[in-house]
Formats: structure tokens, C-alpha cells, sequence
């Protein structure tokens, strides 16, 4: 898989003096949500568009291969298929499927046959506290059992140290460690204490090479905001303006409701234009997500909702 961004240097310059208004982050971000109403056919082309964005997950400590199995059809027909001919699609996957590394080789079995890219989290997930010998072995292993994406973690005491040189090279570390496959970088927004700090984390992770920077592990207590990926947005595009490189995003966690798809699309096309509104530079992190789109989706085609028992089990 072609990497998109190549990282840079550490360039402390770019982001030491970054400073972040948390209230007007949160106004910009309630702001964005509210002020666009998509409404009939609108809202059902957007909210198919996130389908193809998610990266349906499983990350359960009973994961097993029939799971997995299950999830991956549900990746390959993730919505009915008479609802979709209604709407004039003939065919939709989801983005990706996202599993832990010893899950890969199943999910890999499952969608032989599609261009339905498979993403293990990495890196000691979710808390990242291991040795980072032990964590890059972890990559390799999951590239090992066929991963096309992996997720990995960042180390939280680093950004609340300020120890940026720090992180930098472990990041390099780590993409140095993924070679061809796309990395996601898990900031844990929710642990990294303010905005400032996420706005940092980010500059630093894309510098490191990162092809996506990712709100959350969705084990966190707070995961997934539009106020937290306003920022991680603004440092993307501050990024773009000084390389010329794209990186993708992905929230993750949080994101349960139809209407959070719609709210986190409009924030990506406000603040980042509809070229990012696909899934090489836009992905959802989600399970239970896909069932309430889906409800809307058949309550735009039939004129009522679906039932629990009419949507395919995930």
C-alpha cells in the first residue's frame, strides 16, 4: 500500500507555541453541527458515504474466529442490498475491518477475494504500556498474519512530560516497524489533558510519518469529540500547508448515532473540503454505529424503521 505521507524532520518550530481556546473550539464545533441541515436523499448519500468510511471493529477479550467471520460479512454487505439498489448503489463495503492482531489471519480469510482492507491495533493497545521492543514485535507479528493498516498507540506520559523529541522517535520507530502498511496514530485524546496537547501530539505524529492521526482507542473515558477533532483537523491542515502531504483522520469511540456520521462529515468538509470525505483520508471508528444508519437508511426507502431482527448481525 502506498504511503502518502513520508513525514519530516522534527520540527519543534511548527508547533511549541500552539495555543488553544478551548471555549471557542467548542463554539466553532456546536456551531458546525447546527448551522447544516441535510435532509431526504441528502442525508441518505451522506450517511452511505460514512458507511464506506467505517472501520468496523471488534476489539472484545472473547474475540474469536466466528466473530470475526461475522463481522466481515457484515463489512462486505453492510447494508441491504434491495435498500441499496432503491437508492441507485449497486455495491458498498465498509471501509476496513479493525481487529486485534491474533484476529487478523480470520478476518483475512473472511474477506478473501475483496479489496476490504484489514487494521490491527498494535503497540501493547489500548494503554501502551509496554516496552517498545515488545510493542514493534507486535507490529510485525500483525503484518506478519496479513494486516494492510495498523493502529497504534502513542505513549500518553510523553505529551504529558512535553518530552516531543521523545515521541517523535518513537513514532518513527513504529512507522519504520508498519514499512508499506498505512499507520494510524491513537492519540487518546481523552487522556492527554488539554486541547494544547492534542493539537501538539498531532503535529508530532504526522511529522513521525503518520498516514492517519485517530482520536481515540475507545477505551478511554472520554473518547471521541468535535471540539477535540476540530483541533486534530486544524493541525491537519497546517500540516498540509507546510508539506504539501494529506493525512487522513479517524474518530473513534463515542460515535453511536446516525447523526454523529452526519455531524463529523460536516465537520470534515467545513474545515477540510469534500476531498477528505473518503475512506483513504476519512474513516469512523465503529461497531454499534453501522445498526442506527441503518435504520435510517430503510426509514428513507420504506417510509418506516426496521426492526432489530431485519438488520444483518454484526
Amino acid at each position: 500500500m502506498e504511503r502518502k505521507n513520508p513525514g519530516t524532520d522534527f520540527r519543534l518550530d511548527w508547533f511549541e507555541t500552539i495555543q488553544v481556546n478551548t471555549p471557542a473550539a467548542e463554539r466553532r464545533a456546536a456551531s458546525l453541527a447546527a448551522r447544516r441541515s441535510l435532509k431526504k436523499e441528502w442525508q441518505a448519500a451522506w450517511l452511505l458515504n460514512a458507511v464506506g468510511c467505517i472501520d468496523l471493529t471488534t476489539l472484545s477479550g472473547d474475540d474469536t474466529p466466528d466473530r470475526v467471520a461475522r463481522l466481515c460479512a457484515k463489512a462486505r454487505q453492510p447494508v441491504d442490498a434491495g435498500q441499496l439498489a432503491a437508492l441507485g448503489v449497486d455495491h458498498l463495503t465498509t471501509g476496513a475491518v479493525c481487529v486485534y492482531p491474533t484476529m487478523v489471519a480470520a478476518a483475512k480469510r473472511a474477506l478473501a477475494g475483496t479489496a476490504i482492507p484489514v487494521a490491527s491495533v498494535a503497540t501493547g493497545f489500548p494503554a501502551g504500556l509496554m516496552p517498545l521492543d515488545l510493542r514493534l514485535a507486535e507490529i510485525r507479528y500483525a503484518l506478519d498474519q496479513g494486516a494492510d493498516e495498523i493502529d497504534i498507540v502513542i505513549s500518553r506520559a510523553l505529551v504529558l512530560r512535553g518530552e516531543w523529541a521523545a515521541l517523535y522517535d518513537e513514532i518513527c520507530d513504529m512507522r519504520e516497524a508498519c514499512g508499506h502498511a498505512r499507520m494510524k496514530a491513537i492519540l487518546a485524546t481523552g487522556e492527554l489533558k488539554t486541547l494544547g496537547n492534542v493539537a501538539k501530539a498531532s503535529h508530532v505524529a504526522m511529522q513521525a510519518g503518520a498516514d492517519f492521526i485517530k482520536t481515540s482507542t475507545g477505551k478511554e473515558p472520554v473518547n471521541a469529540t468535535l471540539p477535540v477533532s476540530l483541533v486534530m483537523l486544524r493541525a491537519i491542515r497546517d500540516y498540509r500547508d507546510q508539506t504539501g502531504f494529506a493525512v487522513g483522520f479517524k474518530p473513534a469511540g463515542g460515535l453511536k448515532t446516525a447523526r454523529d456520521a452526519l455531524n463529523w462529515q460536516v465537520l470534515m468538509a467545513e474545515e477540510l473540503g469534500r476531498d477528505w470525505l473518503r475512506p483513504d483520508l476519512f474513516r469512523i471508528g465503529a461497531s454499534s454505529l453501522l445498526a442506527d444508519i441503518e435504520r435510517q437508511i430503510s426509514h428513507h426507502v420504506t417510509g418506516r424503521y426496521a426492526g432489530a431482527h431485519r438488520l444483518a448481525a454484526g
